[in-house]
């Protein structure tokens, strides 16, 4: 923090400026939000509605969940979102030429923006059933229970998320073994999803993405991977539909820092073109409430573009530099031990495991959690801190959980000292 004095001559706009110098310098990007220069010339600068409307502003030690906001949009990405804003354009033509921009960058035959990963699996479900039935988008759910409607998913895959499938009137149809897959697939096939993080846990499926894959295109029933949370690495934003996967869907105000309203779908042209089909402007269409804007497809392709100039390594590394300041705020703490994992495929970045003994600390990590939150500024940590039910992450109740890619500068030095503040009560 800038001092009281003469030090206060340092603006705030000199401040955010060597700021972004010093990221360049490293050959780090300035990940997190930052104030920019005026969209528009002459424009006063913008009211901030969180003050206006009392909304208390976070730190994000969690990672890119959608309850908290996921991802801050870099500075470019800003600034495309409000540039787009002055201009009205023809959505369709937005669309298509976003679609055709976004194949060539991710290599792959097509590609749209949707209103986020789960608009993406609605409209790869209607895809599906509309080209297995030759169903118009007007049929999409009515008559769905009169046509060919099942999904074959593993049992191991079934989430929060299927409602995005049953939207389209589609039917679930659970598989455990590989013998149990080749038997669902039939003529009443339309689809299967492959949930691709659920591979990676305790209670992972017993089929493999290969496999699943393989045995599907022998039956000729087109694949959707969902890949929601799986960036980084970059790598994967074309590595499944290089695998064959038909449809693909992405998130795109995680790690890909568009727009949290906005996420991607990409595949196989025959199958992006029917969801384009069944996708907002259209009326009558079961994406017609997935509106995405001209700022979110603008910012989803901007965001493209930002991510695509980015070093996979140089992010891990400056995540890792973060984590290491707070584990050397706490490494004092009576019991600690630090550990650091990086889960396999989703959310593929460091995550800090803070394990002690709460009865010789005198508070336990849930209680912390609560304390963090309560102050000013609040801090939210991992949900899986002081618990073992998150799938994916090997916490406990005696375990605190950080994620530190969603902060912003300066603020792992607030994370670690108030983390030292709560546990050694100091």
């Amino acid at each position: 923090m800038p001092k009281q004095g003469a030090d206060s001559r340092l603006s705030r706009r000199r401040f955010l400026s060597l700021s972004s110098t010093a990221a360049a310098a490293l050959g780090i990007a300035p990940l997190a939000v930052r104030p920019s220069e005026s969209f528009a010339e002459n424009a006063p600068s913008a009211d901030d509605y969180y003050a206006k409307l009392g909304v208390a502003k976070i730190i994000n030690a969690a990672g890119t969940y959608t309850y908290l906001t996921a991802a801050c949009m870099p500075p470019q990405v800003q600034r495309a979102v409000a540039q787009a804003a002055l201009h009205p354009v023809r959505l369709k033509d937005l669309q298509l030429a976003a679609g055709e921009y976004l194949a060539k960058k991710l290599r792959c035959e097509a590609a749209v923006v949707s209103s986020g990963a789960s608009a993406a699996l609605t409209l790869a479900t209607a895809a599906c059933i509309a080209s297995a039935n030759g169903a118009s988008p007007q049929e999409i759910p009515e008559n769905v229970d009169k046509m060919k409607n099942e999904v074959v998913v593993q049992k191991a895959h079934r989430y929060e998320y299927d409602h995005a499938m049953l939207l389209c009137g589609a039917r679930i149809k659970e598989v455990v073994t590989l013998e149990d897959y080749k038997r669902a697939l039939s003529p009443n096939t339309i689809m299967t999803n492959f949930f691709n993080a659920a591979e990676a846990g305790p209670d992972g499926a017993q089929i493999d993405r290969e496999t699943w894959l393989r045995v599907a295109h022998e039956h000729g029933v087109p694949c959707h991977n969902d890949a929601a949370a799986d960036m980084p690495p970059i790598e994967n934003l074309w590595k499944y539909t290089g695998m064959g996967f038909d449809l693909v869907c992405f998130s795109g105000g995680k790690g890909i820092r568009g727009p949290q309203n906005a996420g991607l779908l990409l595949g196989k042209k025959h199958l992006i073109d029917l969801a384009v089909a069944n996708n907002n402007p259209n009326s009558d269409a079961v994406g017609r409430g997935m509106k995405v804007a001209k700022e979110q497809i603008v910012g989803m392709v901007a965001a493209v573009d930002w991510l695509l100039e980015q070093s996979d390594e140089k992010n891990q590394a400056e995540y890792m530099r973060l984590t290491n300041i707070i584990v050397d705020a706490v490494k004092d703490v009576p019991t600690m031990k630090t550990r650091v994992f990086m889960p396999p495929i989703a959310n593929h970045v460091p995550h800090l495991l803070l394990s002690y003994n709460p009865s010789v600390v005198g508070l336990t990590p849930q209680q912390v959690q609560e304390k963090l939150r309560a102050q000013t500024p609040s801090i939210e940590l991992n949900p899986a801190t002081g618990t073992s039910s998150r799938v994916g992450l090997p916490s406990d109740e005696n375990t605190i959980v950080i994620s530190t890619w969603m902060l912003q500068p300066g603020e792992a030095e607030i994370v670690g000292r108030s983390l030292r503040t709560a546990l050694m009560k100091t």
